[in-house]
């Protein structure tokens, strides 16, 4: 086993500082030069995009977050195209990934399956002083979020189904983002994602202080909507969006469904997918689909609960407490996993 770390990140103000404060962080990370190490084959390809077709979108959806990518760009002295192809969460090419995720009535708990040495590290507290709603979660691609919740209790996390017959559109983490920033319950959040446009095939499951979870199946073509409590990554509805191997996600959902039935109280549903015994965690970290981080988050209380790796008691983070300016003294969120290379914002 190695260790492994994510930094705490707390910041309140206007996106354009948040963006600059992030950039001078980056400046001594080594979170970027990692990154483009692992895109350099790839640019060509997966870096194209329309910037005025994104820049009309967004304007007209998050536009707070365009003034977040100029003070990246500026702390960076980056070019401001480059930072929207590095930063907008638009037209990437997505690593493949698993993920599980469970509901209760008051709260989600969540696996991320993906491969650790393109996991970014940083755990945001992050509360906007210009616009938008402040939000609790991990990034991704800096400006996006793994899963997360926002002031209002609002929830999300998504779960990978297919990149095949993508199309320009946001990614995962850039769509979950914008949710938070800018929906207050799951009603807003199913509306926007019938509306925006998706790169790839995901699951969105939702979940609000009303205790009624959505899984939202969206593609590039259609989206679909259904309740339910257990999600991992194939669809139910848009059977046609599916890959064509499905035994594993299947199976995987059933065992979820059944185990989940015994738990009595959040932390033996959080046990369930963070213990190895019960079969939901998952160490195929070379097949991208090793559980990097088990997330739990209750809309009611606005309290989060966070590990990276198997077998570890919580860290919780009140965000409630948060919300009324008092700082958690959580510096890193540490653990480990089964696993020889580090993520990108570790040396």
């Amino acid at each position: 086993m190695k260790r492994f770390h994510s930094d705490v990140i707390q910041y309140r103000g206007t996106h354009y500082d948040f963006g600059y404060f992030q950039g001078e962080l980056l400046k001594n990370s080594p979170i970027l030069p990692n990154r483009e190490q692992q895109w350099e084959p790839k640019k060509d390809r997966h870096f194209i995009i329309d910037i005025e077709a994104y820049k009309q979108i967004m304007v007209k959806i998050a536009p707070s977050i365009l003034d977040e990518i100029r003070g990246l760009a500026d702390s960076l002295q980056m070019d401001l195209e480059k930072a929207y192809r590095l930063f907008g969460g638009y037209y990437l090419e997505f690593t493949r990934s698993g993920c599980s995720i469970f509901t209760d009535s008051n709260f989600m708990v969540r696996n991320y399956d993906s491969n650790p040495k393109g996991y970014e590290g940083r755990y945001m507290l992050y509360e906007p002083t210009d616009q938008g709603l402040a939000v609790i979660g991990p990034s991704m691609q800096i400006t996006g979020r793994i899963d997360g919740m926002n002031e209002k209790g609002l929830v999300i996390g998504y779960n990978f189904t297919h990149s095949k017959k993508s199309a320009d559109g946001f990614l995962c983490n850039m769509i979950a983002r914008i949710i938070l920033e800018t929906c207050a319950n799951v009603d807003e959040a199913v509306t926007l994602l019938k509306e925006i446009p998706h790169r790839h095939s995901f699951s969105y499951v939702l979940l609000d202080p009303d205790g009624e979870s959505y899984v939202v199946e969206a593609s590039p073509r259609n989206v679909a909507v259904r309740k339910s409590n257990v999600c991992t990554n194939h669809f139910h509805l848009l059977d046609e969006e599916n890959r064509y191997r499905l035994e594993e996600t299947q199976q995987r959902e059933k065992r979820i469904q059944q185990q989940q039935m015994h738990a009595t109280n959040p932390y033996q549903a959080f046990k369930v997918m963070n213990d190895p015994s019960h079969e939901v965690f998952s160490n195929k970290y070379d097949a991208a689909a090793g559980t990097i981080h088990t997330s739990a988050y209750f809309p009611k209380e606005r309290k989060a609960w966070f590990i990276i790796g198997p077998n570890r008691n919580p860290v919780i983070f009140d965000f409630d407490q948060w919300m009324q300016g008092i700082n958690s003294n959580i510096k890193q969120i540490k653990g480990e996993l089964d696993y020889p290379a580090p993520f990108v914002n570790m040396e």
